[in-house]
C-alpha cells in the first residue's frame, strides 16, 4: 500500500512558491464559506511515520488559514482522567463543532498501531478495535463530517536520515528521542500493521491519503491541495450517499406489545413501602461507598411515557448517595451548542471517571423515541441510531461502567389520571404542559417506537429493566432494588 510513497516524489521549489499563494487564497476562502454554511465540520486527521513532516503540516495549515476557527489537539499519553473513561471519550472532547476545522495530530489509530507493533496486542483484538474505528468513523460521516485521513510515509532509509538530521541540529533535535529510535527499529513490522490498518479503514466515506514525506513542498502542497479540494466538493454537492442501516421492523400481528404485557395492578402500601425503602437505601449507599467503586463507574439512564415518576423515582435514589459522588443530567432539547456535534457528543461529555455516578434524566435514547416519532430525525438517522447505542454503551462497561437502564411504564389511563392531577395542583402545574397533551395524542407511536427500542438495545452488557409504574410506591422499591441488585453483581 506503500509502494507508491517511497520513489522519491519531489516538487521543485520554484513550483511550490508559484503555487502556494493562489491555494492559500483558496483554502481561506473556503474555510469562510465552510463556516457560513455551517452545515458541518471537516476533522484531518494526521498520522504517519516519525520524521514524516507531520508537525510541519499541521503548523503550515494553521498559518495558511485563519487559525481562529480551526481547533487543533495533539495527542500524547493517555492522562489520569482519560484513563478512567472509554478510549474514544477524548476524542469526542476534540471534536471541532459544525463549521470548523478540526485537525488531530495523533488520533484513535495511534495506541491500536502501536501496542499491534510492540506485541502488547494480539491480532484479533487489533481488528475488533480497527471494526469499531469503522463504525465510529461511518458514524461521524452519517452525522455530515468531512472526514479527511492523511497518512504521511517515509521509506525504512529515509526514516533513517531523517531522524538523523533532526538529531544533528540543536534547533530540532528535541523532536527524535528514545522513542522514535525505537519506532526505527520496529519498522518493517510497524509497516506492515499500518498497511493493515489502512486497508481495513480506507472506505468510502472516509479513505486514507497517503502522501510521501521526504520533499517538504511535495508533502506541504500535496497535503492542501487534497484539502481543497474535499472542502470544494463537499460545499458544492453535500454529503456521500451512505449505505442505509436495517429497515424498522413490522408490528406484530396479533397486535400484542411488550409495554401491554406487564402486569400494572401490583401495588405497595405506604408502611411496607417505607420499611424496604430504609433498608434499600442503606444498601444503595453502602454499594456506593465500597472500595470496589474506586475502579468502576455507575451510568444510570431514566426513560418512560410523560407522569411515568421519573423525577421522584430518582430523587429516593439521589437520597442514599453522598452529594459528591453523583450528577443528575437533566436532558432537554439540544442547545445551539450541542447541534453543532454529533447526536451523541452531549452525552460523551458527561461520562464519569471512576468512582463516579451520573444519572440521565432522558438520554440518548432521545434519537429512537422522541426524534423517531415526532420527525426530527430521519428514518436513515435513527434506524442508524440502534446500533450507535449499543456501541457507546459496549464501550462504557468495557471501561469499567456499570449501565443500569430503567424504563418506567404506565397504562394511559394512568397517565391521564396524572395528568389532570398536576392542572389541579398549584406547585405540581409547571410539570405539565400542552407538549405533553400532544405527546399523549401520539401513545400507540410512541408505544411500537419504545417496544423496536427495547428490541433492539437490550443487550447483555446494559439490558433494559421495565418496571410497571402505575403504583408510584411499586415503582420506586422495584428501581431501587434492581439497580443495587445491578451494582452488587457487577462489584
Amino acid at each position: 500500500m506503500f509502494e507508491s510513497a517511497e520513489i522519491g516524489h519531489k516538487l521543485e521549489k520554484s513550483v511550490y512558491r508559484r503555487e502556494v499563494p493562489k491555494l492559500r487564497r483558496e483554502l481561506l476562502d473556503l474555510q469562510y464559506k465552510l463556516l457560513k454554511d455551517g452545515r458541518f465540520q471537516t476533522i484531518i486527521l494526521v498520522n504517519g511515520v516519525d520524521g514524516a513532516g507531520k508537525g510541519e503540516t499541521v503548523n503550515l495549515l494553521n498559518e495558511w488559514m485563519d487559525p481562529r476557527h480551526i481547533h487543533t489537539h495533539a495527542f500524547g499519553e493517555m492522562t489520569d482522567v482519560e484513563r478512567d473513561r472509554p478510549e474514544m471519550w477524548r476524542f469526542w472532547q476534540a471534536l471541532a463543532p459544525k463549521g470548523r476545522i478540526g485537525i488531530l495530530f495523533g488520533s484513535w489509530y495511534t495506541d491500536p498501531i502501536l501496542k499491534r507493533v510492540m506485541g502488547h496486542e494480539k491480532r484479533a483484538e487489533f481488528a475488533r478495535r480497527l471494526e469499531r474505528i469503522r463504525h465510529f468513523e461511518r458514524m461521524l460521516a452519517s452525522e455530515g463530517t468531512l472526514l479527511l485521513k492523511y497518512w504521511f510515509h517515509l521509506s525504512r532509509k529515509t526514516m533513517k536520515k531523517r531522524l538523523e538530521q533532526l538529531s544533528a541540529h540543536k534547533k530540532t533535535a528535541w523532536r527524535v528521542g528514545p522513542e522514535e529510535w525505537e519506532h526505527y527499529k520496529h519498522y518493517d513490522q510497524f509497516v506492515d500493521i499500518c498497511e493493515d490498518a489502512l486497508r481495513e479503514t480506507s472506505t468510502g466515506e472516509a479513505p486514507w491519503e497517503v502522501i510521501e514525506g521526504s520533499d517538504p513542498y511535495y508533502r506541504s502542497l500535496t497535503a492542501g491541495k487534497l484539502l481543497y479540494d474535499s472542502l470544494a466538493a463537499r460545499l458544492k454537492s453535500g454529503p456521500p450517499v451512505i449505505s442505509p442501516p436495517p429497515p424498522p421492523p413490522a408490528p406484530p400481528l396479533d397486535g400484542r406489545t411488550l409495554l401491554a404485557s406487564f402486569d400494572y395492578t401490583r401495588k405497595l402500601d405506604s408502611r411496607e413501602y417505607a420499611r424496604r425503602l430504609v433498608r434499600a437505601q442503606g444498601r444503595l449507599n453502602q454499594l456506593t461507598r465500597s472500595k470496589k467503586m474506586r475502579e468502576r463507574s455507575i451510568v444510570m439512564v431514566f426513560e418512560g411515557m410523560d407522569a411515568a415518576g421519573k423525577g421522584s423515582t430518582i430523587r429516593r435514589i439521589t437520597q442514599a448517595m453522598d452529594a459528591r459522588f453523583y450528577r443528575v443530567i437533566p436532558i432537554a432539547a439540544p442547545s445551539d451548542e450541542e447541534r453543532a456535534q454529533p447526536y451523541l457528543w452531549r452525552f460523551w461529555r458527561h461520562i464519569p471517571g471512576h468512582g463516579r455516578a451520573v444519572i440521565f434524566d432522558r438520554s440518548w435514547y432521545g434519537r429512537v423515541l422522541v426524534e423517531r416519532v415526532e420527525g426530527f430525525a430521519t428514518e436513515f438517522d435513527w434506524t442508524r441510531a440502534y446500533h450507535e447505542i449499543n456501541d457507546f454503551e459496549e464501550q462504557l462497561t468495557e471501561a469499567g461502567a456499570i449501565v443500569v437502564k430503567f424504563w418506567l411504564a404506565i397504562t394511559p389511563r394512568e397517565q391521564l389520571k396524572r395528568f389532570k392531577a398536576r392542572q389541579e395542583i398549584a406547585y405540581k402545574r409547571f410539570k405539565i404542559t400542552a407538549e405533553d397533551w400532544r405527546n399523549r395524542e401520539k401513545w400507540p407511536q410512541y408505544e411500537r417506537a419504545v417496544n423496536d427500542m427495547i428490541d433492539r438495545t437490550s443487550s447483555d452488557v446494559a439490558p433494559w429493566n421495565v418496571v410497571a409504574s402505575d403504583d408510584k410506591l411499586f415503582a420506586r422499591m422495584e428501581t431501587i432494588e434492581r439497580l443495587a441488585e445491578r451494582i452488587e453483581e457487577a462489584l
